[in-house]
């Protein structure tokens, strides 16, 4: 066989790998999507155990049993999440009741400025303002996205007993990896490393975010807006996807105080959510992840729409974490490793 046969051949050959992976993930997409409903507690489930296990590694290092560290880990984290979820709930319910006021409302301060603009001959009507900047759409946005996620939590009795199972068998799971991929004798460090990225992710990536929804939470309440803690739970939420995430949470409360407060406090509640943004963003987190675990910005646009499709508002809300577990899961392998550099933001 010539030099000229054997390479159409291996190119053939690399042709049909290609198409035959591509099918694949097509089927496993698919099947992902029609499973949503199961994947998404179960998604929950995993991301909830990653951020708590280090607390329980915490606690055992001062001898706190195991079974009463998970146990009070998981009641304080459902008294929060029951608190939080009935202030969040009550709060969204009461904005979605006051869009037609804030909607008609802006559309007297829209007629106001037609008015104005008239004046210099620059004729708009009023109704195709309202059409194009609505910042009731924005709020109207913020508060189907946590109705979105407080009905997944409906199934949260499944979910915390997920995470209790998965935080009890959490210490032989990097044995049991190691066994799965065909080394017993642990000598595998890609697969340490890939387990220890994650973890300190996702418990870094939660406590900035926590830190994030606090700080936008105390400034809005100083400035006196409305649904503070609503807005700060959706900074909190939002944080998880870098770049674009922060911009997301400002839009709807900035818009609404500049219904409620006017253009002046609208505008330094914008350049409040900017120091605060670019203190976590550019100071805290490449201090605690550092920069090596960047994903580019078209990268974070594409994983949100992408996510976001195949599971809906957890899609949304976890489509960074997720591509940034594949990101790292493909920089510890030989053969992943040119897929995660076009995934990051080096150049």
């Amino acid at each position: 066989m010539s030099l000229l046969e054997k390479t159409g051949k291996m190119n053939s050959q690399g042709v049909v790998k290609a198409l035959l992976v591509t099918a694949s993930l097509f089927v496993v997409f698919a099947g992902l999507k029609i499973a949503a409903n199961i994947v998404v507690p179960f998604l929950l489930s995993i991301f909830i155990a990653i951020i708590c296990n280090p607390l329980i590694v915490k606690a055992a290092k001062y001898k706190i049993p195991k079974p009463v560290a998970i146990v009070g880990i998981i009641a304080t984290i459902m008294m929060l999440v029951l608190l939080l979820g009935g202030l969040v709930g009550q709060s969204a319910q009461e904005l979605s009741e006051l869009l037609p006021q804030y909607k008609a409302q802006l559309k007297e301060e829209f007629v106001w400025l037609t008015s104005r603009l008239a004046e210099f001959n620059i004729h708009i009507s009023s109704d195709v303002l309202i059409e194009y900047l609505d910042p009731s759409a924005a709020m109207g946005f913020a508060a189907s996205l946590l109705s979105g996620l407080g009905g997944v939590m409906a199934n949260l009795l499944l979910i915390i007993i997920t995470v209790i199972f998965m935080l009890f068998e959490a210490p032989s799971l990097p044995r049991k990896i190691h066994h799965a991929l065909d080394d017993p004798d642990m000598k595998m460090n890609q697969i340490d490393r890939f387990l220890s990225s994650v973890n300190n992710y996702l418990a870094i990536k939660t406590l900035v975010s926590i830190a994030t929804g606090v700080c936008v939470s105390l400034m809005l309440w100083l400035f006196g807006l409305e649904f503070y803690l609503l807005w700060g739970v959706l900074a909190f939420l939002l944080n998880y996807i870098p770049n674009i995430g922060s911009m997301i949470a400002a839009v709807p409360a900035v818009s609404l105080a500049a219904l409620q407060l006017g253009l002046g406090p609208a505008g330094a509640i914008g350049l409040g959510y900017v120091t605060i943004n670019m203190v976590m963003g550019n100071v805290i987190e490449p201090k605690y992840l550092g920069k090596g675990l960047g994903l580019s910005t078209l990268v974070v646009f594409l994983s949100l729409i992408f996510w976001g499709w195949l599971f809906g508002t957890v899609g949304m809300l976890l489509s960074v974490p997720l591509t940034m577990i594949i990101k790292i899961a493909l920089e510890n392998s030989e053969e992943g490793r040119w897929f995660s550099i076009l995934l990051s933001n080096e150049s």
